[in-house]
Parts: C-alpha cells; sequence; structure tokens
C-alpha cells in the first residue's frame, strides 16, 4: 500500500491559534529554511510529497515553489492568506482560487494544473460545503479538507475514514457520481472510537511506537494520509506568548518531529495525494459504506 504524504507549505506564524498573537513586525519568515530540511529528507528517501502551498508563501519565496515543482513533488492549494473558509466566504473564497492560478501558472508554468485543495485549519465541514462545488467548477479533482471527527477546532464527525467521492451538499456523505474525491486525513478507529494520528499535536504527541503501530493496522485496510508543517519540523520556530493549552497544541514535540518524519518515512511507502487518488480510484471503482471501516 502507497500512502500519502503532505506538507501544508506555510509560515510558523500562519496557524489560527497563533496569528492572533502575532503583530506583523514580528512576523520574519523562516518557511524557507524549515522547508529546506523537509526536501532534503525527502530527498534522501526517494519520496515525493504533495506541498499544499499558501499562496502568499509562494509569492514571497518564489525559488521556493519552483525548486518545490523541479523535484517533482505536487503543488496543491491551502489558501492564499490561511483564512479559513468560514472567514473567507464563497466569494472570498472563488477569489482565492483565481489568484493561486494565477500565481502559480506565472511561477510554475502554463501547463500545470493545481489538481487537489486542502482547507486552512480543516475548515470545510457542514458550513462551508458550499465550497465543494466550486472546487469542481474549477477543475480540481480531490479534497483533504474533512478532518473524519469532531474536534475542539474542527472535524465533521461520521465522515467516512477511506476516500470516497463527495456529495456536493454533504462532506459527510457518500456519492457514487461525483467527480471529486474526498481523501481525509488518517483516524484510527478502535473498539468505536475514533483516534486522530494524521499530524499536527496528534503527531508530535503521540509515542512513535504508537504512532507506527496505528498506521500499520490502518494500511492493511486504505492508504493513510499524514500531513506536516515545516514550522513544526524546524527547532527555531519562534515561540510567541499564548494561553497554556494553544502553546502546547502549537509547541510540544517540535524537537523530536522531524526524527518521528524519518523513521516513518523509513518504514512505509509514500507518494503524492494526487497518485493515491488516482490508484485508489482504480482499485475501488465503486464506494461503498464498507469502506468506513
Amino acid at each position: 500500500m502507497e500512502n500519502a504524504l503532505s506538507i501544508d507549505l506555510e509560515d510558523w506564524y500562519h496557524p489560527q491559534l497563533v496569528r492572533p498573537h502575532v503583530r506583523g513586525t514580528a512576523r520574519t519568515s523562516r518557511v524557507v529554511e524549515a522547508t529546506e530540511r523537509l526536501l532534503e529528507l525527502l530527498r534522501k528517501h526517494d519520496v515525493k510529497a504533495t506541498f499544499f502551498c499558501v499562496g502568499e508563501v509562494l509569492a514571497e519565496h518564489p525559488e521556493l515553489a519552483r525548486r518545490i515543482h523541479e523535484a517533482g513533488h505536487e503543488v496543491g492549494f491551502h489558501g492564499m492568506t490561511h483564512r479559513p473558509l468560514g472567514e473567507l466566504g464563497p466569494d472570498g473564497f472563488e477569489r482565492d482560487l483565481g489568484e493561486f492560478d494565477v500565481l502559480t501558472k506565472g511561477l510554475l508554468g502554463q501547463e500545470v494544473h493545481i489538481r487537489g485543495f486542502r482547507a486552512p485549519t480543516f475548515s470545510l465541514d457542514h458550513r462551508t460545503s458550499w465550497a465543494l462545488p466550486m472546487l469542481v467548477s474549477r477543475g480540481y479533482v480531490y479534497d483533504s479538507s474533512v478532518f473524519p471527527m469532531r474536534g475542539p477546532l474542527y472535524g465533521v464527525g461520521g465522515a467516512p475514514l477511506a476516500p470516497y467521492h463527495v456529495a456536493m451538499s454533504d462532506p459527510a456523505v457518500i456519492d457514487p457520481v461525483s467527480s471529486l474525491t474526498e481523501i481525509p486525513p488518517a483516524v484510527f478507529r478502535f473498539r468505536g472510537m475514533r483516534v486522530p494520528v494524521a499530524g499536527g499535536v496528534y503527531l508530535r504527541t503521540l509515542p512513535l511506537r504508537l504512532i507506527l503501530a496505528m498506521l500499520g493496522r490502518i494500511q492493511k485496510d486504505r492508504p493513510f494520509v499524514l500531513y506536516v508543517h515545516p514550522w513544526e519540523t524546524d527547532p527555531g520556530t519562534p515561540r510567541v506568548d499564548m494561553p497554556v493549552m494553544a502553546r502546547l497544541a502549537t509547541y510540544h514535540g517540535i524537537r523530536g518531529m522531524f526524527r518521528k518524519l524519518d523513521r516513518m518515512l523509513s518504514t512505509f511507502h509514500f507518494t503524492t495525494v494526487a497518485e493515491v487518488v488516482e490508484r485508489w480510484g482504480k482499485r475501488r471503482h465503486v464506494v461503498t459504506d464498507e469502506m468506513t471501516c
């Protein structure tokens, strides 16, 4: 089973918990340094990944965008400024889609077609399902925004755990004739409970042995999707003063994250999200409820 590795290409000040506590004058970028370490790690393991990119990061660091593309990695869309869909609204999201298309074609070439999207802060849910038909109208093939369990900040309770053709009116519903594939981040099901393991604070906090065991079990049934942010693997990520729980969720485990990722790349087979979507589609022509296991 080949699994999907995704890098959410954003700077350390983009996360929703951090952004309100950072003044403009303090926004010194570290995204190039952090991403270069990840690119070298991917070269070491001969792995191609999907970089879900924040548009303003590509605009500010065009050389980084070209290095990612020339190394054979997939470029996906992660919003222009990392604002959640609920803040953007349909009109704002439509502008973002258009701006990103113009930006990537200018940086990477007219032949580049962006196939995948991940909403900032996994903000695609029942309240923002209006984004799904907008993605289809722009020619997107897949979405990786539906976190299939409800958490403190985001998530869609009861959504399928395996890739599925998503209904345009409800991100938790399977529609076999939909042209858009939803490929959710990895969540492990154990005795009726859903345990997040895909990335972020979950991947940074859980013991490596437990992570490997859960991912190994998931890939017996379906490919899993991991996500990592460059700032999560960077010991030099600036710390800002935040409430204690927000600070723990943002910074806990950063020092060991690069080592964890190195071990996972040694243990499992990874490729781009687009490649996993294509192979899964060939393997499962008809999506059924059995795929939610």
